[in-house]
């Protein structure tokens, strides 16, 4: 399910206030038919970097397991991520952990890595500061993103890839933290 199913026009831009917003949420937890699709064993709600209105009334309305925080390294994406942390610590759902993303380039050409927003032990200190497992470490690439614009996820249209294997690790991860068995 997607919002952007909700909107008419899916090149114009979601432009929600509060209501609106807290509107949607509610009906893609309580009014989609989420059994008829075979029921959910884990539903995963990508929501921007924030303690908004949106991340407190998911935590108030339905049982949430938990959290996932994924945060490139630079130093204001760690600091909204720390944010984050404190929010869900605060209305008492658990941290399942972190994921870092485009935390490296390999180049195609050289093999060479760059850390494209810099050192990469922010995300690390922040981690061990907050004693939060460091779940994942997903690079900077140009598939992924090609990947998902065309409707297929890397895992799916590259499975045998570095990538790939990168976002099972840290679904396997998630899933042992919730008691599902993968």
């Amino acid at each position: 399910m997607s919002i952007g199913y909700l909107t008419p026009d899916e090149s114009a831009p979601v432009v929600w206030r509060g209501p609106m917003l807290l509107k949607a949420i509610q009906q893609l937890l309580h009014e989609v038919d989420w059994a008829g699709v075979g029921g959910l064993d884990i539903l995963v709600l990508d929501l921007p970097p924030g303690t908004g209105d949106i991340q407190l009334s998911i935590a108030q309305q339905v049982p949430v397991d938990g959290a996932v925080i994924v945060s490139t390294p630079h130093v204001l994406a760690v600091k909204d991520a720390v944010k984050g942390v404190g929010m869900f610590e605060k209305v008492g759902v658990p941290v399942l952990g972190l994921v870092r993303n485009m935390g490296v380039f390999k180049c195609p050409c050289c093999g060479g890595e760059t850390e494209v927003f810099g050192g990469n032990d922010k995300v690390d200190q922040m981690c061990q500061e907050k004693r939060i497992q460091l779940l994942g470490d997903v690079p900077l690439h140009p598939n992924i993103g090609e990947d998902g614009s065309r409707g297929k996820p890397t895992v799916a249209a590259e499975p045998e890839s570095e990538r790939a294997k990168i976002f099972m690790e840290v679904a396997r991860k998630v899933a042992a933290k919730v008691g599902l068995r993968v």
